[in-house]
């Protein structure tokens, strides 16, 4: 009697960056709860938005997830990447993912963004928000990188939000650029101007 054995699930899902010297290559990423890696619509508009301050950058990616927008960043010219990941098995396939990329741009962390953020150094010039929705920590974590000190004048912060859930009040020194909306998630680029006041 011949048995059939049950199809395993697909245990991971892919994603291509779509632009500067890595274009077209595969990231592989775990399929666990709250990770939503950045769609290829998104990532489009929101590099092109960056298209003047990407370059030399230093960008910090706080739930690097998928490393969507790490990797991107630093396949369009950015200096150093600054990835945050929490979860363990997002982490190390992250670390995979940038050893076969060969990203030596990219310095990977290990840990919850509050924790990264209480312990950094130095200042940003590009930082992306993009926690899982159920966590709601836009502001907190808004909060805590004015806080210590971690964004440069003038540097732009990339935020994904729900679009039927409203985020406490920002740092009124974050000026809104732009903002869109795809299907039920709005992304935002904002400006951070240090000494400004509501």
């Amino acid at each position: 009697m011949t048995k059939h054995r049950k199809k395993q699930s697909n245990t991971e899902g892919s994603i291509r960056i779509i632009g500067g010297t890595l274009r077209g290559r595969k990231i592989s990423f775990p399929n666990i709860q709250g990770l939503r890696p950045t769609g290829d619509r998104i990532r489009e508009t929101l590099f092109n938005w960056l298209q003047p301050d990407i370059g030399d950058s230093r960008c910090l990616d706080l739930f690097s997830g998928s490393g969507a927008l790490g990797f991107e960043s630093a396949s369009r010219g950015a200096a150093e990447v600054v990835m945050v990941e929490s979860d363990s098995h997002a982490y190390m396939q992250l670390k995979q993912q940038a050893e076969l990329l060969k990203t030596s741009v990219c310095k990977l962390h290990h840990q919850t963004a509050q924790q990264f953020i209480s312990s950094a150094q130095g200042h940003f010039d590009i930082v992306y928000i993009d926690p899982p929705f159920s966590a709601q920590l836009w502001a907190s974590i808004a909060d805590s990188l004015v806080l210590q000190s971690l964004l440069h004048a003038g540097a732009k912060i990339y935020l994904e939000q729900p679009r039927q859930m409203a985020i406490d009040t920002l740092p009124p020194s974050w000026f809104l650029l732009k903002e869109k909306q795809a299907g039920d998630v709005i992304y935002c680029l904002f400006e951070y101007q240090p000494g400004a006041k509501s």
